[in-house]
């Protein structure tokens, strides 16, 4: 992406930031649910202590699979959540626009934008999916009918990492509310736990909503 864009995207989050907005244009994920479901949700999600990293890799979450045609899930949400995006035979992005609410950037490059799993799969590792079998850590790697995954700015995706709210949220505040509600209802969909201080912390995010 030429320095010139990169700038006009950093701009955009700037003001984002400042004035607490997100684009009222931005398609998002599927079945986000209203906040009297989410707290019901969070209320009923078991709360212990994460457990073990061992044994955990990226590769037991089998991902990018064949979505629809020729595109797999990254280019398949790539397409839901742009804008006139334009794609090769391949399915690959070759033009479109990308509103990240996360930070409140636009971007024209499909390769300054990231899949982020609202759920991170180490997260989810850690709350219970390390004793999933292989296809039910491939359909939360690649769930697109709940509200697992959504396309956001790249070093923004790569900031969270495999944090829970508890440690990291969103630097547009605005979106708390959304993400709390996203987090919890797969955290839901997926009976994964929470420990003390994520529960905390998605409590009082859902409180702004």
């Amino acid at each position: 992406m030429s320095k010139v864009n990169r700038t006009i995207g950093v701009l955009v989050a700037a003001a984002a930031l400042t004035f607490g907005f997100v684009s009222p244009a931005l398609a998002t994920p599927q079945n986000i649910p209203t906040a009297t479901v989410a707290k019901s949700e969070l209320a009923g999600l078991t709360v212990r202590a994460d457990g073990s990293m061992t044994g955990y890799s990226r590769d037991k979450f089998p991902h990018w699979i064949t979505k629809e045609g020729t595109c797999n899930t990254r280019e398949f949400v790539l397409k839901r959540d742009g804008t006139n995006v334009v794609t090769d035979s391949s399915c690959a992005a070759k033009s479109g626009r990308w509103f990240s609410p996360y930070d409140g950037a636009t971007w024209t490059a499909a390769s300054d934008v990231d899949i982020d799993h609202i759920v991170p799969l180490a997260a989810a590792w850690r709350s219970g999916a390390s004793s999933w079998t292989t296809t039910r850590r491939q359909e939360f790697a690649n769930d697109t009918d709940y509200p697992q995954l959504i396309a956001v700015t790249d070093n923004v995706n790569q900031s969270k990492g495999d944090q829970t709210p508890a440690t990291w949220k969103p630097p547009v505040t605005s979106y708390w509310c959304t993400y709390a509600k996203m987090w919890v209802h797969v955290k839901a969909k997926y009976r994964l736990s929470v420990n003390s201080a994520e529960k905390t912390e998605l409590t009082s995010m859902l409180g702004r909503c």
